[in-house]
């Protein structure tokens, strides 16, 4: 599966909420969903299926559910009027700080940090519209004060996770083992950095899935489940 959504429909759901301000379809009580995932949990091909589930059962047109992760990176650098290869600035995992900051210095691109603000605040920008599902990026963090946001955390063992991401990406499990550590590793680094967060604390999150004993429909269930319970349509 592809882990990067198509722009298009993201623009897409964002052009519909922020028509003209006659066609615009705010509705507060519009709930959003942060995932936070270990590395080879299924955190792309769930939000995807969660996304499906949602709309099926709590609808709000005009605009559907959607999923924004690599997608909000894509969303800031077209926003900015950025360069695509800017990309490799703001991901979990991205250049080492001493490169980042000499090539800030020479005028190559915005501080790491300046841009991880400008996808923070894409970030509350979502959480203010809702029907969407936001997958890492340090989004619970961010939406850690709204009322209408739906925290998730996705672990697995590292067997389990190393077999999905050796089929994935067709490697080798030693390859698997040691790409899943480094991914995790990043995560955990960017969360401490620039939000001063642990990324396993418990308590950061309404509901944490150990994917190794359910398939990924049935987490996309119980998550949605969980949304329709804590956020009831009136």
């Amino acid at each position: 599966m592809n882990p990067t959504p198509n722009l298009g429909r993201c623009l897409a759901y964002l052009e519909t909420q922020l028509g003209p301000q006659s066609q615009r379809h705010f509705i507060t009580r519009n709930p959003t969903v942060t995932i936070s995932r270990m590395t080879g949990s299924g955190g792309f091909a769930i939000a995807d299926r969660l996304a499906e589930i949602l709309e099926q059962r709590r609808p709000s047109p005009p605009a559907p559910w959607t999923v924004f992760h690599r997608s909000l990176i894509e969303k800031v650098l077209v926003d900015e009027h950025l360069p695509s290869n800017f990309s490799r600035f703001i991901p979990e995992n991205r250049v080492s700080y001493i490169q980042d900051t000499l090539e800030e210095l020479f005028g190559l691109h915005p501080s790491a940090s300046t841009l991880v603000t400008q996808v923070s605040q894409s970030i509350l920008n979502l959480g203010e519209l809702g029907n969407c599902i936001i997958v890492g990026r340090g989004s619970h963090v961010v939406l850690a004060r709204s009322e209408t946001a739906l925290h998730i955390r996705l672990v697995g063992s590292l067997d389990r996770r190393a077999q999905r991401i050796a089929e994935t990406r067709n490697i080798d499990s030693d390859s698997a083992r040691e790409y899943a550590r480094t991914e995790d590793a990043a995560r955990r680094r960017y969360l401490k950095t620039y939000f001063d967060s642990e990324i396993d604390d418990p308590l950061k999150y309404h509901l944490t899935v150990n994917t190794d004993t359910f398939t990924n429909d049935a987490v996309a269930e119980l998550i949605a489940s969980a949304v329709l319970a804590r956020f009831p349509k009136v």
